[in-house]
């Protein structure tokens, strides 16, 4: 098991090529679309879960950042259904990949900041410097204050690295844990079963929320530079 248990985040390969691509493609044929009058039910949940999401997070936005609703909307169903797909069994989840979170959050945070010293560039270069600071410390709050706005989108990454890939660890240690004691304990591994269900509906709520929250910090640094 222990050799194993990284085996489920090694990028697939078939014959010596990675699947990545396809993966990543993969979770837009999931939303169905019509050219019907009426639509079914499954396209109107569809619709009305999309429009409570960007009404609730694109709320606080003035004209220019309601421009990106868009892209928040894409960004968090993909990430949402690329998280539940990698739920599955014998499955790939992208997202447990440091470098495909950078590759999402860098350009946004950067088109946020772009956005923000365009358009606010006096009230951007005021967040270096906050009011009413002692001379003194001038120099070292504008190194700090300019760290922690480069560190904006490790932390989008690294957040949503740590909490989709300790939620496939657990799971997959859990799961030995049942495998090895249905011969020693069936009482026992009864009892890890059930845990394991747990786990895994919570799992299930993770995937959202990290959608959810990532997309809704994007939103907020957007917010901050329009």
């Amino acid at each position: 098991m222990n050799e194993n248990l990284f085996a489920s985040f090694i990028t697939p390969m078939i014959l010596g090529l990675p699947l990545v691509t396809l993966i990543v493609l993969f979770p837009s044929l999931l939303f169905p679309t019509s050219s019907r009058l009426v639509s079914n039910r499954l396209i109107s949940l569809q619709r009305w879960m999309l429009q409570l999401v960007s009404k609730q997070m694109m709320s606080i936005h003035n004209t220019k950042g309601q421009t990106w609703t868009l892209m928040l909307m894409s960004l968090i169903l993909f990430i949402g259904t690329t998280n539940l797909l990698g739920l599955l069994p014998h499955s790939f989840t992208p997202t447990t990949q440091l470098s495909m979170n950078l590759g999402m959050a860098i350009p946004l945070w950067a088109g946020a900041v772009v956005t923000g010293f365009r358009n606010k560039t006096k009230a951007s270069l005021a967040h270096f410097l906050p009011q009413g600071t002692p001379t003194p410390l001038i120099p070292m709050l504008v190194i700090i204050e300019t760290i922690s706005l480069f560190i904006q989108p490790v932390a989008l990454a690294v957040r949503l690295t740590a909490n989709i890939t300790a939620g496939h660890l657990l799971i997959h240690l859990i799961g030995g844990a049942t495998l090895a004691l249905m011969s020693i304990s069936t009482t026992t591994a009864l009892i890890t079963f059930m845990i394991l269900v747990l786990l895994t509906i919570l799992e299930f709520a993770v995937a959202m929320i990290q959608a959810y929250v990532f997309t809704l910090l994007v939103s907020l640094y957007l917010h901050d530079n329009t």
